[in-house]
């Protein structure tokens, strides 16, 4: 009754999440892309109008960027693949919406900001 767990690669693999959350610290964060966004809005264009400069060390030179996720793609055909996945169009949705939470207001919410102690009042 020795051997090998048959199960043993598949939980290994479960557990290998070090790899999938790497690229995750490299992107901008919701608030900084909002910001973005609606700095692009402000102006009259449009976020696939941009011009981007050459980067030989981005993927594409750097010519194929989605703004809404921060990513970069090899090719044009891989930008648009990544335009028709479920993961771009809640992205977009969620951008589309409401400004997300700053810094500003975490700080505010654990009441480390400025006080707000109502109008002053003069005082005698």
């Amino acid at each position: 009754m020795g051997g090998k767990c048959p199960h043993r690669k598949v939980k290994k693999r479960r557990l290998s999440h070090k790899t999938a959350r790497r690229g995750k610290f490299l992107l901008k964060a919701d608030d900084a892309v909002y910001d973005e966004l609606v700095k692009l809005a402000d102006q009259g264009k449009d976020a696939e109008a941009k011009d981007l400069p050459v980067d030989e060390d981005l993927p594409g030179m750097g010519q194929f960027y989605c703004l809404h996720c921060d990513r970069y793609f090899a090719s044009e055909s891989v930008k648009d693949e990544h335009y028709r996945s479920k993961r771009h169009k809640k992205r977009v949705k969620v951008m589309s919406g409401p400004a997300p939470h700053t810094q500003l207001d975490a700080e505010l919410a654990a009441g480390m900001g400025m006080p707000d102690n109502g109008l002053k009042l003069m005082s005698m």
